[in-house]
């Protein structure tokens, strides 16, 4: 069956008043912190990538003031920059930070994988509010690097996946935090986009850089490179393909698993796995496999059962199993299957019309409808916008969007290490296999730090 939504009005966000005392009569901003910006007035907000997804960010955040845009191509920033042509424009995010950090109220940051961190750590340290595009950042220890820094600094941070804010979203994580499955103990989760079933396109991955082609004129590829080790440009790399190196992306878990893996993480009130083992198709130590498998293993919580979730991607569509209850149901190329003691919940990947959350066995669901255990929210960058106005919090700040990232990213561990490992959080170590934690931290270039 089909879950209805119901309409909801969107939160009344309400002001709030500095207490001053005789003894701290300053603005915070002076001193360095954000400034108070009441709610009828606009943030002053500066990007950080302007292309692709930076365009859409922009777009969504548009009604404020755009103050400073930076980007290192500007043929792929130039409807960014035709749209706010009095932003300053910068190529190096440093520079603008040192130069527009008075006039910078909050930063958004949408660039390749491997320099969200640099990025969004000096934003942070800056002083300023901090929207990242997912994944946090390109490896385990920049992810806690920066939950670190955010909760430090008080400062108020959203990690760019912005269909947790959508109603869809949150209707599926009332379902099962309502207990209308049951308790959860198995989830199925998928993205496929692109790909035929059982087929795989990369048959023969690149074993070595790319050979040096001629860099465009409009491109600062030493910029473009940053913290990561320097190899001469090609187009292979940059603007697009850049996800399936693994000096630059985070492959297809990085890219769509952030979002799919997000109302698992929420509805079960995860944290971190314990266990995860890859099952790759062939990749080397310069392009991620073109299909894969993960399975993360968590331990019980609470009054909640141990669960085991379990990534299809590239080529496996066909391997995502079909629960007897649904039979004749089709599976999408992106969504997830959750298993409960009292039915299974089949949730879509919100995107684009006609995507409908679904119960099984039908019959038994008839006529049930999503507990609205939440006020409703529609538009991720606004939450943020807010909550930056008001010193509230968004729905996926980093202590929120880290342990998600960190959980994506030992999927990533667990392909190189080629191996089931054993996740020890609180010291972020593999405890089972020493020499796969080389794989949790990355070695920067000279002249780039956090």
């Amino acid at each position: 069956m089909d879950i209805k939504k119901k309409k909801v009005s969107r939160r009344k966000v309400l002001a709030t008043t500095a207490v001053a005392t005789p003894f701290m009569i300053v603005p915070p901003h002076v001193l360095g912190g954000p400034r108070h910006i009441p709610p009828s007035e606009k943030l002053n907000i500066a990007a950080i990538g302007c292309g692709g997804m930076g365009y859409a960010d922009l777009k969504n955040l548009s009604k404020e003031n755009i103050v400073a845009l930076c980007d290192v191509d500007s043929v792929r920033a130039a409807k960014s920059f035709k749209d706010h042509p009095k932003a300053k424009k910068y190529k190096d995010f440093r520079k603008m930070l040192e130069k527009e950090g008075k006039h910078i109220d909050a930063v958004q940051v949408s660039t390749p994988d491997h320099t969200h961190a640099v990025a969004g750590m000096a934003v942070l340290k800056a002083g300023k509010h901090l929207y990242c595009q997912k994944p946090l950042a390109h490896n385990l220890f920049d992810v806690r690097a920066l939950m670190n820094e955010a909760k430090k600094t008080g400062l108020v941070t959203q990690m760019g996946i912005q269909i947790h804010a959508t109603d869809g979203m949150k209707s599926a994580v009332e379902i099962i935090k309502a207990g209308i499955i049951g308790k959860v103990h198995h989830v199925d989760i998928w993205s496929c986009k692109g790909r035929k079933p059982g087929k795989v396109l990369r048959k023969n991955p690149a074993t070595k850089p790319m050979p040096k082609m001629p860099i465009p004129s409009t491109l600062d590829w030493d910029l473009w490179v940053g913290p990561a080790p320097f190899r001469p440009y090609n187009k292979a790399y940059c603007p697009q393909a850049w996800r399936k190196w693994w000096d630059f992306g985070s492959g297809r878990l990085g890219d769509m698993a952030c979002h799919i893996l997000d109302p698992v993480f929420w509805a079960l009130d995860l944290k971190s796995p314990t266990h995860i083992e890859a099952s790759p198709t062939a990749f080397t130590d310069q392009v991620y496999p073109d299909s894969n498998m993960v399975v993360w293993s968590f331990a019980a919580r609470a009054n909640q059962p141990a669960v085991t979730v379990k990534w299809y991607d590239g080529a496996n569509l066909n391997k995502v199993p079909i629960p007897k209850e649904a039979k004749g149901f089709k599976i999408p190329n992106q969504g997830g299957m959750y298993y409960g003691d009292k039915g299974v919940l089949f949730v879509p990947h919100f995107t684009g019309k006609g995507k409908k959350i679904r119960l099984f066995p039908a019959s038994k669901f008839e006529g049930i409808k999503a507990p609205q255990l939440f006020k409703r929210r529609t538009n991720h960058w606004h939450e943020w916008i807010d909550a930056c106005k008001t010193g509230g919090k968004t729905s996926a700040p980093f202590d929120y969007s880290a342990p998600l990232t960190e959980t994506v990213l030992l999927g990533n561990v667990a392909t190189l290490a080629r191996k089931k490992i054993a996740w020890d959080p609180v010291n972020m170590k593999i405890t089972n296999d020493p020499a796969a934690n080389a794989y949790l931290k990355a070695k920067y270039r000279k002249g780039w730090t956090l």
